[in-house]
């Protein structure tokens, strides 16, 4: 007999008061959500105009939000999530009731537990081993964010590309997303998902412990504090945690929020730097579904790592104010808002500064620190150098159709010129260094979602060269970041062609980071073929590669949006790989798995295998929920 989640969600609800970590019962697939249950009018009324319409490529599908937990979509519309300025129009019991219509046609795992249930190792196999090299520690693999390791680090090569196999595959029945890349110490991975961080031995193919906190999407650092080997990642959008790697006990746990301000979201990884921890913090105000528009801004807390407490805190501009502009419905707005930072800080030691990237302004008056490339002081946080890439962009979630049709909260209605289309950086900027007229100089690289490629001088902020590929787009051009593999820079191109642009170029393009030259380039194509049309969400048109790729040793690994994973020859462009992910796979912790888009922080490697997350539903793209280890075929 079927048995759902709804009722007992309910029940959590006053027992912890929706604030608490309880972990809900997980889905093996997902079915009609019960029409007669009051929740749906709710739906409909509150939800139904974003999530019912097809041409709304931000909003999440009906059948991607109906399949997430109860813990999940309560995080959505509460406080720090991304659905809060919505969910803050509704009482708890039109929560309670929405929760209900939306996870009532889920079927429970028999037996409870999380994803780690079926595969714990046995009680006298509990040790976690973290001998071996500690391959990937961080989610830009190192501080300076290159996104590339060696073949003594991965202990793969180029030529291992060529012959690759699936080994294995976890699956995360609660997830419709799995982007948050694993780290990988000697035989252990530290995998996060469905809100089950876990030591996972990938020789015994057991886990070893688990630490149960919110749902997060976090990618993981690997780190030494205090003598003691630590795991750090954002947990509910608003905390950090630091746990031990040997045993996944707590060392501590802190809303890693700044003292001014409302504080934001922890979307990318931290870094740990000489006993700090810097967090990026991407709160924008994006929303704009409150009586006025808008208030959030991007910024940068930092940690003493050994305990949790604050040391400094950097702001991307001053608190908003009413600015004097009134929207369409007479509500008055404010501002400066926006310029979030959605990706993992850089460190630059030998300038003894942090380098971030920022994203769009969402409301007026615009500041010189939108779609920009920072840099801080490390002891102090004060701003060393800004480098604009683009004035007056300035985009919320009002901001969708043309002028005619966007809602009152745009900034474009009071500017008669084209002020901006969301071009953020939402990749780290990249420490390299590159001869440049004869000279040995450290360069700054980063990709923006108007589909250029920056580089910039590492001790003044200047500009010395900026290629583009096509025009950008809202979800395109460069969305999550670049590789580089020393003498190349990679940059991936999404560019959606639901956005109409009048120039897209979905691919991969590699440029010479001495002078921006491009050295070869691969143009993305849709495949709807042989059935992949109805695997593939929106196949004709979303192919683009938007994950951020990877350098292992001489090939670059990158990802498609209709679940294509290749590893390309650095050098030449040559595919040596291929794999479509978007299938249905057999796995080893025995959930229902199937692959979808590869998006955000989905491929990492280490210690001979290829570890890619495959699935990603937000953005009307394809579900998935599946980790895929590949490795070279014996």
């Amino acid at each position: 007999m079927k048995r759902t989640r709804h009722a007992s969600f309910v029940a959590s609800v006053f027992a912890c008061g929706f604030l608490g970590t309880t972990a809900f019962a997980q889905t093996e697939t997902t079915n009609t959500p019960d029409p007669d249950l009051p929740g749906r009018q709710i739906y409909e009324q509150f939800c139904a105009a974003c999530h019912d319409n097809p041409a709304d490529t931000r909003a999440a599908s009906f059948e991607a939000i109906s399949a997430l937990s109860g813990e999940t979509l309560y995080g959505a519309i509460s406080e720090g999530g991304v659905m809060a300025p919505m969910g803050a129009a509704l009482s708890l019991e039109e929560k309670i009731s929405l929760i209900e219509y939306l996870t009532s046609g889920q079927s429970a795992v028999p037996g409870g537990g999380n994803w780690t249930t079926p595969i714990m190792c046995e009680a006298d196999n509990l040790t976690v081993n973290l001998d071996g090299p500690e391959a990937f520690t961080t989610f830009g693999v190192d501080e300076d964010s290159t996104r590339h390791v060696s073949s003594q680090q991965s202990r793969l090569t180029t030529a291992d590309m060529s012959e690759l196999d699936v080994a294995w595959v976890l699956a995360f029945p609660e997830s419709q997303n799995f982007s948050a890349a694993p780290v990988s110490v000697g035989q252990t991975i530290f995998i996060n998902g469905d809100g089950v961080l876990a030591a996972f031995d990938a020789e015994d193919a057991c886990v070893k412990w688990t630490y149960e906190a919110s749902a997060s999407r976090s990618p993981i650092t690997y780190g030494e504090i205090d003598g003691r080997a630590a795991l750090l990642y954002g947990v509910g959008r608003r905390e950090v945690h630091a746990v031990d790697a040997l045993t996944g006990e707590a060392i501590w746990a802190v809303e890693a929020q700044p003292r001014r301000g409302d504080g934001g979201s922890i979307r990318p990884g931290v870094i740990l730097h000489d006993n700090k921890v810097i967090v990026p913090i991407s709160a924008s105000g994006v929303g704009g579904g409150g009586n006025f528009c808008c208030t959030g801004h991007g910024a940068v807390v930092v940690l003493n790592a050994s305990d949790g407490s604050w040391v400094w805190e950097y702001h991307t501009m001053d608190e908003a104010t009413e600015n004097g502009q009134v929207n369409s419905r007479g509500e008055p707005q404010r501002g400066p808002s926006g310029a979030p930072i959605w990706s993992q800080p850089t460190v630059d030691a030998e300038r003894n500064q942090v380098i971030v990237t920022t994203g769009e302004g969402t409301s007026f008056p615009a500041t010189n620190t939108s779609d920009a490339i920072i840099a801080l002081d490390l002891d102090t946080g004060t701003e060393n150098w800004v480098f604009q890439a683009m004035e007056m962009d300035l985009w919320n979630m009002h901001c969708r159709g043309d002028d005619s049709t966007a809602g009152p909260n745009c900034p474009w209605h009071w500017d008669d010129e084209n002020i901006g289309r969301d071009f953020d950086f939402g990749g780290s900027a990249i420490l390299a260094t590159t001869e440049i007229d004869g000279e040995a100089r450290d360069i700054l690289l980063a990709g923006q979602k108007s589909g250029h490629l920056w580089a910039i001088d590492a001790e003044t902020g200047d500009m010395i060269w900026n290629r583009q590929v096509g025009e950008g787009t809202a979800l395109g051009g460069n969305h999550w970041g670049i590789a580089i593999d020393g003498e190349r820079a990679f940059l991936t191109i999404n560019d959606p062609v639901s956005y109409n642009t009048p120039n897209p170029h979905p691919g991969i393009y590699a440029f010479r980071i001495s002078d921006g030259e491009m050295v070869w380039g691969f143009d993305a194509e849709a495949d709807c073929d042989d059935g992949r049309a109805d695997r593939i969400t929106n196949c004709e048109q979303k192919y683009g590669f938007s994950a951020t790729p990877m350098v292992v040793d001489g090939a670059v690994i990158a990802g498609t949006l209709d679940g294509k994973l290749y590893a390309f020859d650095a050098e030449t462009g040559d595919i040596l790989y291929q794999l479509d992910t978007a299938i249905d796979f057999e796995t080893l912790n025995g959930f229902d798995g199937n692959g979808g888009s590869i998006d955000s922080h989905a491929i990492a490697a280490g210690n001979g295998r290829l570890l890619i997350g495959s699935g990603y539903a937000s953005f009307r793209q394809t579900a998935g929920n599946v980790l895929i280890a590949l490795e070279p075929v014996d």
